[in-house]
């Protein structure tokens, strides 16, 4: 398996704590540090810090967005059902 590349040297400054990726989220430490435990979140681990790149963050917000519901969207999926 390949191993990832290292964020670059201009990156390196700009990654996040935990306390700094919650309060950008507005979300508990103890939040991200789940997200964290559980992979669900993409982490460097420098020695026994842990830091978070912005993209990683901004990516794992965008992809829990759900659309609003549409007239159309309800017309097929009730057609789904019949």
């Amino acid at each position: 398996m390949k191993p990832l590349p290292l964020p670059l040297a201009s990156h390196a400054g700009e990654l996040l704590t935990v306390e700094q990726a919650a309060d950008r989220i507005r979300m508990s430490a103890r939040y991200v540090r789940r997200l964290i435990a559980e992979r669900r979140i993409g982490f460097y681990r420098l020695g026994r810090s842990v830091r978070i790149d912005p993209a990683d963050l901004t990516a794992f917000v965008i992809a829990g967005r759900i659309e609003p519901i549409t007239e159309t969207t309800v017309w097929n999926d009730l057609k789904g059902f019949g």
